[in-house]
């Protein structure tokens, strides 16, 4: 029960609590250690990808320690305290409220007919590409995939593995995820650099992707979209979108809300002939909290069953 406890934890520090200032968060930290360590990148390919690689592994190493050692510190502690600590340590790696929040920005910015705002708040918070000559419906579109996508890197996957492997195993996931987020670009300086962490992100998050894009589809159900087109088009085009995960809960947004999700130059993902509008992103917003608040009652339902010590 102690590890079912945490979790319930957690999920309500997210849902009353902002975010920790980056001087206090704990995925700042680990930003800043990586881009300590890639100022000692060597040259050559070769050398890079397995610089890129003991970056990753010790990384991980170093970050899925933290909590054991917590743990460790706390022994002698009361339950409750021990409770509480390891429920604000897994806050650390996940947030569903922020993620809405951010989605909700744009939206915002959209309604009030501030395109140059809503480029800029989708830049700040939600994606990596270049915004600053997007269309409405291009930067509402970009927002409901970010939403979409962020349900499992941002939310599910490090709950899952706590479920599994405890405090340690959401750390690890959430450094490993950071260095995809960080290193995994395909020019010439990041191709082998972030090749191992791309390739071990993708590993990460096989199971997480098609489990949120099935709770896209149940949620769909439950708030008026279309169920069955969010399914048939996740089913038939989750493969569209760059990498073999992303497409799974991106597909399902854009069949459950009828719409046409594109990036320039790299996919379509086609749910419906219509360009998404700021509506749209509304609908997507409910989409996701719905989905969330699914995957956490079943996470929280899974978990009833363990006995599992939580800080290792």
């Amino acid at each position: 029960m102690s590890q079912v406890l945490v979790l319930a934890a957690a999920l309500g520090l997210d849902l009353v609590f902002r975010e920790l200032p980056n001087p206090l968060h704990p995925v700042a930290w680990m930003g800043r250690c990586i881009a300590a360590l890639l100022r000692l990148k060597p040259r050559g390919d070769g050398a890079r990808f397995f610089f890129g690689a003991a970056v990753v592994l010790s990384g991980a190493f170093l970050f899925g320690s933290a909590p054991a050692l917590a743990g460790s510190v706390l022994r002698p502690a009361p339950f409750l305290v021990r409770a509480l600590a390891g429920a604000f340590l897994l806050r650390q790696t996940f947030t569903l409220r922020t993620l809405l929040r951010a989605g909700k920005a744009v939206e915002e910015a959209l309604r009030r007919g501030d395109l140059d705002d809503a480029r800029r708040l989708l830049s700040f918070h939600l994606v990596s590409r270049d915004t600053a000559e997007l269309t409405e419906g291009e930067v509402a579109g970009a927002a409901i995939e970010s939403l979409a996508e962020n349900l499992t890197d941002g939310f599910l996957a490090p709950l899952l593995f706590f479920r599994f492997f405890g405090l340690p195993g959401a750390w690890v996931y959430r450094f490993v995820n950071t260095c995809d987020s960080m290193i995994a670009y395909r020019d010439r300086e990041h191709e082998y650099l972030g090749k191992f962490a791309a390739h071990a992100d993708t590993a990460l998050n096989y199971l997480p992707a098609r489990i949120a894009g099935f709770a896209i589809v149940a949620a769909a159900v439950l708030t008026g979209g279309d169920g069955k087109n969010a399914l048939r088009t996740m089913l038939g085009q989750h493969g569209r979108a760059a990498g073999p995960n992303a497409g799974w809960t991106m597909a399902a947004a854009a069949g459950a809300l009828g719409v046409s999700l594109r990036k320039r130059g790299s996919y379509e993902l086609s749910g419906g002939a219509a360009e998404p509008t700021v509506d749209d992103l509304a609908r997507a917003g409910r989409l996701t909290g719905v989905a969330g608040v699914l995957l956490a009652a079943g996470l929280v339902f899974f978990s009833l069953g363990g006995s599992r010590v939580f800080f290792a």
